[in-house]
């Protein structure tokens, strides 16, 4: 077998592949290096570009997300403002419903104090009438003559107003 040869083999076989090492070396690194720089560099260069992009991106949301947040806190402010208003307002509004019924209590009451005294006053007659005719009653059956009605009511009237 020749391939096992080695003493007349080994030599002319390693010179056929140092020359086609060489040449396939050169010829694919000529080839295509230059390529895969273009290669390379258009990637370095499209990765940067989308770096340098995204990272504009980044800023742009940025400014729009502290814009928002400052917005919406004014917003907050702009409602906790409204709202402190609308409480006074109401409070302003409860105060002046309070102050009216108030006064209509207070109006109610002093017509109920009126009537009171009035009523109170009528039954302080009509008991003083009673008592002078309790009185009077009384004086006559014990005595046998029956008092004049005024002199009667007059007493009565000394009487209740000395305990008053």
């Amino acid at each position: 077998m020749p391939q096992f040869d080695f003493a007349n083999v080994f030599w002319p076989q390693l010179a056929w592949l140092a020359v086609f090492f060489i040449v396939l070396y050169f010829g694919v690194v000529r080839a295509t290096l230059p390529k895969l720089g273009k290669v390379m560099t258009a990637r370095e260069d499209r990765i940067a570009g989308d770096l340098s992009a995204a990272q504009a991106a980044k800023q742009a949301a940025d400014e729009i997300d502290t814009r928002y947040h400052a917005e919406l806190e004014a917003a907050r402010e702009q409602s906790r403002n409204a709202i402190a208003a609308a409480k006074l307002e109401a409070a302003g509004v409860g105060e002046q419903r309070l102050k009216a019924a108030s006064a209509a209590a207070d109006a109610r009451l002093a017509e109920a104090e009126t009537r009171i005294a009035a009523s109170r006053a009528e039954a302080q007659d009509t008991l003083r009438v009673a008592a002078a005719e309790s009185a009077a009653a009384i004086v006559a059956r014990l005595t046998g003559r029956e008092p004049a009605h005024e002199a009667a009511l007059a007493k009565v009237g000394a009487s209740l107003a000395g305990q008053d």
